[in-house]
């Protein structure tokens, strides 16, 4: 790599090259440089990694380019060499030149608040983001961006301009921007990027000491490839799961804390069984999430007098073959799926229990009884998002005593991991996305006796280890040992026994 105290000599050629379309743009840097200059000069600021910062060109005339980077940005540089039309294109989307799919609403919003939203919203999706938070304080206005489950603060907004910002985001959002002192929530479209399709914002706001803060919920259109495949199941899980997916009806159930992927699963899920299956699938949604072609889709609304409740007492009325359910929330609703899954529906749905045994016991909590929930469960999946290790620049590893202690597997003590490094691919976090880890609990004949003769959540994680079922611990050895993700991401992620 070229430094800022390179020989002017040095020709374009002479950089390390790299690939933009996998590199991770940091949107801080990416905006460092003016949007004229870095076309003028075909040049972008993609990182800082320790005390560096990395700049990308397609621009021979390298000393020029040094000039104008140094003018703006007085730390330590390292130039790397880009494809023209990979730049134009990155250029592209970081200075977008028309503020595409944000129009001008209300004559009394500045062309300021109207540069900053759109600002905030283009650097989240450059970055990946899947949540932005607008937290107001005394003196500013945080921007904070979470990227594959971490907060990280993306810019500080000055205060006179926190006003209009909020109101802002609720006219897009088609809220009450009069009403300042009760929480509101809302939705609206936007294309980011002209050459992106447009992603869905879920918008909510409440009030606080020193003004409104605002949530906004990122929700990309759902990958043309997800599949089975593409969920972070081992071989052995996924041949399980997909035999569950083809029972005739039952009840299959998903557990985790929000944001654990529950929703990407049952999408996929659903996905999978009208390409083999077919069928009249109709789903209960609070809030729909994702469209999926070829299926009902109803949303909850708690104003308009649609509760999961009467929703489901509804489509049972409307010849469903498959039923999705946002979520089992009180003991009416996992009666109804219980029984809907007796009368030859195959359910699905999800629950917030620590593990997949938790699921039977959360179930008879809640009213149903033991041998019901025997008759009718046919899978029940735990799961957790974890981040997947750059694969550009992880380092090989070994497990310390620690962390296999941890892990709750001893004997995995001095078996080969990985850990995090850093590099421009990842933009110096030394992470890129989240995987799925999975616990698997499968029905059948020796479950469904246990579950009727009353066992405790340890006894059916007993029986879970002596099957040799999928735990937690497992699968996510598997993934550290592969270099998919380090201990470290396993043990925050998941609490062993």
């Amino acid at each position: 790599m070229s430094t800022t105290t390179a020989p002017t000599t040095e020709c374009l050629a002479d950089l390390e090259e790299i690939d933009l379309k996998r590199v991770k743009i940091d949107p801080f840097w990416s905006r460092v440089l003016p949007a004229a200059g870095a076309r003028r000069f075909q040049t972008i600021a993609l990182c800082k990694i320790d005390d560096q910062v990395i700049v990308a060109t397609c621009n021979p005339r390298l000393a020029a380019v040094r000039r104008f980077v140094t003018t703006k940005i007085k730390s330590p540089i390292q130039f790397v060499r880009a494809d023209r039309d990979s730049m134009r294109r990155v250029l592209g989307q970081v200075h977008v030149r028309a503020e595409a799919g944000i129009s001008d609403d209300t004559e009394d919003e500045s062309c300021e608040t109207v540069k900053v939203c759109s600002e905030l919203i283009r650097a989240a999706c450059l970055r990946g983001a899947s949540d932005i938070h607008l937290v107001p304080s005394e003196t500013s206005l945080e921007c904070r961006f979470r990227v594959d489950g971490i907060l990280e603060t993306f810019r500080h907004i000055d205060l006179e301009l926190q006003a209009g910002v909020a109101s802002r985001i609720k006219v897009l959002a088609g809220l009450n921007i009069a009403e300042k002192r009760a929480p509101q929530d809302g939705r609206f479209s936007i294309a980011a990027d002209a050459q992106l399709p447009k992603i869905n914002v879920r918008v909510a706001t409440i009030p606080t000491r020193y003004g409104e803060r605002v949530t906004l919920r990122l929700l990309a259109p759902m990958h043309s490839e997800l599949s089975l495949a593409n969920l972070g199941m081992a071989e052995r899980e996924m041949v399980h799961f997909s035999s569950a997916l083809q029972s005739p009806s039952g009840l299959i159930l998903l557990t985790g804390p929000t944001g654990s992927g529950k929703s990407t699963t049952l999408y996929t899920s659903i996905t999978e069984l009208m390409a083999t299956r077919g069928g009249n699938v109709i789903t209960v949604e609070d809030p729909i999430e994702y469209e999926i072609p070829g299926v009902t889709q109803v949303e909850v609304d708690s104003a308009e007098k649609v509760t999961f409740l009467g929703a489901l007492r509804s489509i049972l009325r409307h010849d469903p073959d498959i039923i999705m359910l946002g979520e089992i929330r009180d003991a009416e609703t996992a009666e109804l799926a219980i029984k809907a899954s007796l009368t030859g529906h195959l359910v699905f749905s999800t629950l917030h229990t620590n593990n997949a045994a938790g699921v039977v016991t959360r179930l008879i909590d809640m009213g149903v009884q033991p041998f019901l929930v025997a008759a009718t469960l046919r899978m029940a999946i735990a799961q957790r998002l974890v981040r997947k290790l750059c694969p550009h620049c992880r380092v090989p590893a070994t497990l310390s005593r620690t962390e296999a202690a941890a892990l709750g597997i001893p004997s995995a003590e001095g078996t080969g991991a990985f850990r995090s490094q850093g590099c421009v691919y990842c933009a110096g976090r030394g992470f890129i996305g989240r995987t799925a880890i999975f616990e698997m609990l499968r029905g059948g004949a020796e479950l469904s006796d246990l579950i009727s003769g009353g066992a405790s959540e340890s006894e059916l994680h007993q029986h879970m280890q002596t099957t040799d079922a999928c735990l937690f611990s497992d699968d996510g050895l598997q993934k550290i040992q592969a270099g998919d993700t380090t201990a470290e991401q396993i043990i925050r992620g998941v609490a062993t026994w």
